[in-house]
């Protein structure tokens, strides 16, 4: 069980039990081996209160509603694999009220709607695998889903394998921004997807190998941004790499929800490392051959290394340099600029 013995390593199992201690009168919760997680979130009684995790496995679902608003939620260490949250429900596991199965959101280990979040040094795990679950079909397993505005996470691994983390927005006709910095992300299917404007600047991206005999094995990004959206997600001075062979993957596929049919998916990558698990020749392809990829807003900007190399052009759009200045950071953003903070 790799991701299992992955999670684990370092840390102790501790199972959610008790709630949070109070640091006297400041709006500060700390959470420790044997606590709880969501309970320190269900204390939180207003805006601008921290939860502190200290170093342990926390094996547990987070839900943090939208009236949780500017949360911080980080580790009690720099390192984020001290302290983990984990769970392993799926898109087709069964509730255990018998109502139905979770399905692709209700999947998530850890969910906000909340605006103004800040997620710092932990790890957020979905540890949910195919190989012990050959009965279910609905193989959509969410480590994150975060679809409140102002979402920053930073210095934070989310680890599963499809569908790790959805960007999402708190309606059809909203731009949510969300903002990482300086994270760690892996999956192997779909695993960074979603309608919101997300920003991922230096980020590290990490498709895993799959048993499978067919390629592509999978994509990194699946973007369902809204048509009145200018900027969907935004990848800058990253990198992606494969525990996979070279080629086996896709940098990206268009998803156009059956809720959701005027969707205008947009991914730009720029400025970014991409390795020899990313097919250099076709690195994009279909979801729905109803929505070819081609028609959507699919770019790329200086990137390099053996993933990025430009053999057919008509297969890679490439920004111009007057295009290029505008998929920055602080045009996606906007007016929140939490890269300010340090």
């Amino acid at each position: 069980m790799r991701r299992r013995a992955l999670i684990s390593a370092g840390v102790g199992l501790v199972v959610a039990a008790s709630a949070p201690a109070r640091a006297g009168t400041r709006r500060v919760l700390h959470v420790r081996p044997g606590d709880s997680v969501q309970a320190a979130v269900d204390s939180v009684t207003g805006p601008g209160w921290t939860i502190v995790v200290h170093p342990g496995t926390y094996r547990e679902v987070v839900s943090i509603p939208a009236d949780k608003a500017e949360l911080t939620v980080r580790g009690a260490v720099r390192d984020p694999r001290a302290a983990v949250i984990v769970h392993d429900n799926a898109n087709g596991t069964q509730k255990p009220d018998g109502s139905g199965t979770y399905g692709t959101a209700g999947s998530a280990t850890f969910t906000s709607a909340a605006p103004g979040l800040t997620v710092r040094d932990l790890t957020l795990a979905n540890d949910w695998l195919r190989a012990d679950h050959p009965d279910i079909t609905g193989t959509q397993a969410v480590a994150a889903y975060t679809y409140g505005d102002r979402t920053h996470f930073e210095n934070v691994r989310l680890l599963a394998h499809q569908d790790t983390l959805f960007v999402e927005t708190t309606a059809l006709t909203a731009f949510d921004r969300q903002y990482f910095r300086r994270c760690y992300i892996e999956g192997d299917v779909d695993f960074v997807f979603g309608r919101a404007t997300a920003v991922f600047e230096e980020c590290y991206f990490h498709t895993l190998q799959r048993d499978v005999a067919f390629t592509p094995k999978g994509m990194v990004f699946a973007p369902s941004t809204a048509r009145a959206n200018p900027y969907g997600i935004l990848a800058v001075r990253s990198r992606i790499t494969s525990g996979a062979e070279d080629a086996a993957y896709k940098l990206a596929r268009p998803w156009v929800p059956s809720y959701e049919t005027t969707a205008w998916p947009s991914l730009v990558v720029r400025n970014s490392l991409i390795g020899p698990g990313i097919d250099p020749v076709a690195p994009y392809t279909n979801m729905r051959e109803a929505y070819p990829w081609q028609t959507m807003r699919f770019r790329e900007y200086v990137n390099s290394g053996p993933g990025a190399v430009i053999s057919a052009p008509d297969n890679r759009p490439q920004l111009t340099a007057e295009e290029a200045a505008v998929h920055t950071r602080r045009t996606y953003l906007g007016d929140w600029r939490p890269y300010e903070r340090r």
